[in-house]
C-alpha cells in the first residue's frame, strides 16, 4: 500500500479543512459522546454540562499544549526562526507530551470551578483519552508523517513523504491501534469495578508509556533530532520515561493505605 492521501479532506467555501485538525475535531466529539451516552444511562454521575466544561479545558489544554510542546521539545530553532509557524497547527506537529500536560492544566482549572476533586478528574478523563489519541494516530497516517523504519513485514507500507519508494513499519498505525484501540478497552474493563483514586490514571500512564516507548524502537525519528543516545534512544522514549514513572507513582499510591489526601 502507497500511503499517498491528499492532506485536505474537504473545501467549505474554498477554505480547505485538514484531515489532521478534523481527527481531533472526531476525537473529541467521539469522547463527549461517550460521556453524554453514560450519563444519560446514570452510569456515571455527573452533569452534561459538566461534561461539556471538562471537555473544553482538556480539549483547550490538548491543543495548545500539545503545540508548545512540539515546538519546544522537537522544533525550537523553528520557532526562534520564524514564531508565526506556532500557528500553523493543520500543517502537523503536535506533542502528545505538552499535550498531556495542557490536559493535566485544563483540568486542573475545571476542578477550581466544579471541586470534585483533581485526581478523581484525571480519573475519570484517563478511560476518554485514548479515543482521541486513536483519531489523532489515524490523521497522522493520512497525512503520511512518523512514518517506520524499513521493513518486508507483509503489512509495510510506502511513505512517498519520506522521499523513499522503500516499504516501511506503519508506525502510525501501530500507535492508532496500541495506545488507542487497546488501551481503551484495557481501560474500559479495568474502570468497569470500583477503583481507588488515582489506579486509573496510574493504568493509563503504564499502558500509554510502554506502548510508545516500544513503538519508538520502529519508528523513524525525526530527521532534524535523530537518535539521542546509543544509537537508538530517541526523543519520544526520553519524554515517555516520566510518564511511565508517573503512572507506576499513581498506581502504587492508589492502593498503598496512605493515599494523597482529595485536593
Amino acid at each position: 500500500m502507497i500511503v499517498d492521501f491528499d492532506p485536505v479532506a474537504f473545501r467549505v467555501f474554498g477554505w480547505p479543512i485538514h484531515w489532521y485538525g478534523l481527527m481531533y475535531l472526531i476525537g473529541f466529539t467521539s469522547s463527549l459522546a461517550l460521556i453524554r451516552y453514560r450519563i444519560a444511562k446514570k452510569i456515571i454521575d455527573w452533569k452534561p454540562v459538566e461534561a461539556d466544561d471538562l471537555l473544553f479545558f482538556a480539549g483547550l489544554g490538548a491543543i495548545v499544549g500539545g503545540r508548545i510542546g512540539y515546538m519546544f521539545f522537537y522544533n525550537f530553532n523553528m520557532l526562534l526562526d520564524n514564531p508565526l509557524s506556532f500557528f500553523r497547527i493543520w500543517e502537523g506537529g503536535m506533542s502528545f507530551h505538552g499535550g498531556l500536560i495542557g490536559v493535566m492544566i485544563g483540568l486542573w482549572f475545571f476542578n477550581r470551578k466544579y471541586k470534585k476533586g483533581y485526581f478523581n478528574v484525571l480519573d475519570f478523563i484517563a478511560l476518554y483519552v485514548p479515543i482521541s489519541i486513536m483519531t489523532v494516530r489515524f490523521g497522522n497516517f493520512l497525512n503520511g508523517e512518523l512514518w517506520g523504519k524499513v521493513s518486508d513485514v507483509p503489512w509495510a507500507m510506502v511513505f512517498p513523504t519520506s522521499g523513499s519508494n522503500l516499504p516501511r513499519h506503519p508506525s502510525p498505525l501501530y500507535e492508532c491501534l496500541s495506545e488507542g484501540v487497546l488501551l481503551f478497552i484495557i481501560l474500559w474493563f479495568y474502570s468497569s469495578k470500583p477503583r481507588p483514586t488515582m489506579a486509573i490514571s496510574g493504568v493509563f500512564g503504564i499502558g500509554y508509556g510502554t506502548a510508545r516507548f516500544m513503538i519508538e524502537f520502529v519508528r523513524v525519528p525525526d530527521a532534524h533530532i535523530g537518535y539521542l543516545a546509543f544509537g537508538w534512544v530517541t526523543m519520544g522514549q526520553v519524554l515517555t520515561i516520566p510518564i511511565i514513572l508517573a503512572g507506576a507513582a499513581f498506581l502504587w499510591l492508589a492502593y498503598h493505605p496512605m493515599q494523597l489526601k482529595k485536593t
